[in-house]
């Protein structure tokens, strides 16, 4: 019987122990997509709390409270932090088998040198050592990220932000490099006409120009999208329930938009050709800037009303969606080839069916100019988990080439979540090993098999990202 969490966890061949210890371990973190608060960063947040840095926001964790019966008030509700610490205690033990089992000790031990497992006898003992330890000015925002080896983060961004934090990160001389990430989907969510004319005018008013007609919108997205690149910006984020595909023209669009900016819902066929027609323009300005684009896909949001009306988004009821994607993506992606202006892309997909369909459909747009030019993107969401990042790397090595794979990101809130890292670089040490043990990679070619593992560890990110 192995020991829980030991340094070997997860490498079951010498061949895979060399593998994470030699080479993956030491490698910097490139984090390209997370949901850090730059604020919390520019102001090197100090934490009140275990409860605050862990609980708070973590909707991974609200889950499976909710699933063990704890009642809101200990979650999401107004219960002090020791209550909500103890109730998640005792939620740990009945998470065997669930990744927050293996994240919640390897966070406690990596940050805070606590190797006991939680529960509720430890409750009170974990707690109050984490707590004295978070007192200590290097448990701060900066200091844990600096604890883990941060090299880089992208924040997640929306075009109306000023980036007034980023700015003075920059400006703190701070060793992480923290830039913004363009994020515009609330300017295509077209489908609630009132809600989206109050933010296209707060768009208008940031970016200095009448957002009245079609013209004026992809104006005002072109300002902030200079306006991003001046202060850092390299990398797009695009969140859609499905890629949209509905070919519009550009007169049709405009007239799409006039009828939404005058308050007239459209119906679900139109909103497709709109939103298909601004994220269009939208690839195209990444393109000319050559920023990496990511498209997330896959998500049903929000799918308890009561709840949403209660809590609001990002607080735990979103669902894995089954849509059919591969031919709206192919003829997204294909309209862009044809135009050459499709951008370095990276494809995350939510639902694990889709896996072979998107390291299949990466294949047809790799154009020789870049190594990897369009990627799988990791195991995301419900699948950064043992099974989800091997099916995500088994599926792009049966397909594609994984050795030219740009690795892991957090996609967290948290600035605990860099275990996540950790864990992925074992599960790849580990799936490496266990070919070269059975035969299925030669002994001779380790040291290329040790390039590779440090190159999806960082340096493909690297370089991809020109960083």
């Amino acid at each position: 019987m192995k020991p829980f969490l030991n340094e070997d966890f997860l490498l079951d061949s010498p061949v895979a122990c060399s593998l994470y210890h030699e080479h993956a371990a030491k490698m910097p973190i490139i984090d390209y997509h997370c949901h850090l608060s730059p604020q919390m960063i520019a102001e090197d947040y100090r934490f009140s709390s275990i409860t605050e840095l862990w609980l708070g926001g973590d909707h991974y964790k609200w889950r499976a409270m909710r699933a063990n019966g704890v009642p809101e008030h200990y979650i999401t509700g107004d219960a002090d932090d020791w209550a909500k610490f103890l109730k998640w205690a005792e939620t740990v033990p009945y998470t065997l088998r669930n990744p927050l089992y293996h994240w919640t000790h390897m966070e406690l031990k990596s940050a805070f040198g606590i190797t006991d497992t939680l529960n509720p006898s430890s409750a009170r003992r974990i707690y109050d050592a984490c707590n004295e330890r978070l007192a200590d000015p290097a448990m701060s925002a900066r200091g844990l990220m600096r604890h883990y080896n941060v090299e880089v983060v992208c924040t997640t961004d929306d075009p109306v932000d000023d980036l007034c934090w980023h700015k003075a990160i920059a400006d703190s001389g701070f060793t992480v490099k923290v830039k913004p990430a363009w994020r515009p989907d609330k300017a295509m969510a077209v489908a609630d006409p009132v809600t989206y004319r109050g933010y296209v005018e707060r768009l208008g008013e940031v970016a200095g120009v009448s957002v009245a007609d079609y013209d004026g919108l992809l104006n005002a997205l072109a300002l902030r999208h200079d306006y991003f690149a001046s202060c850092g910006c390299t990398v797009a984020d695009h969140g859609v329930s499905t890629m949209p595909w509905a070919p519009c023209s550009r007169d049709e669009a405009a007239a799409l938009y006039a009828r939404v900016i005058a308050g007239e819902r459209l119906a679900d066929g139109e909103v497709l050709k709109l939103q298909t027609a601004i994220l269009l323009e939208l690839a195209r300005m990444n393109h000319a800037k050559g920023w990496v684009q990511q498209f997330h896909f896959g998500a049903l949001r929000n799918v308890n009303s009561r709840m949403f009306r209660a809590l609001g988004p990002d607080t735990g009821f979103d669902t894995i969606g089954d849509w059919r994607s591969a031919e709206a993506l192919a003829g997204f992606l294909n309209e862009l080839d044809v135009e050459d202006r499709l951008a370095k892309t990276i494809l995350y997909n939510l639902n694990p069916a889709d896996n072979t369909m998107i390291a299949a459909m990466i294949a047809n747009f790799q154009d020789g100019t870049v190594p990897g030019k369009i990627q799988m993107g990791s195991g995301w969401w419900f699948n950064d988990q043992l099974d989800g990042m091997r099916n995500q790397m088994n599926a792009l090595s049966m397909q594609g080439l994984m050795s030219r794979f740009v690795g892991m990101l957090t996609d967290s809130r948290s600035f605990l979540s860099y275990p996540r890292h950790e864990y992925f670089r074992r599960v790849l040490c580990g799936l490496v090993g266990d070919d070269v043990d059975r035969g299925l990679i030669p002994a001779s070619e380790m040291p290329r098999v040790a390039a590779m593992v440090e190159d999806i560890c960082y340096n493909n990110a690297k370089n991809y990202f020109d960083l």
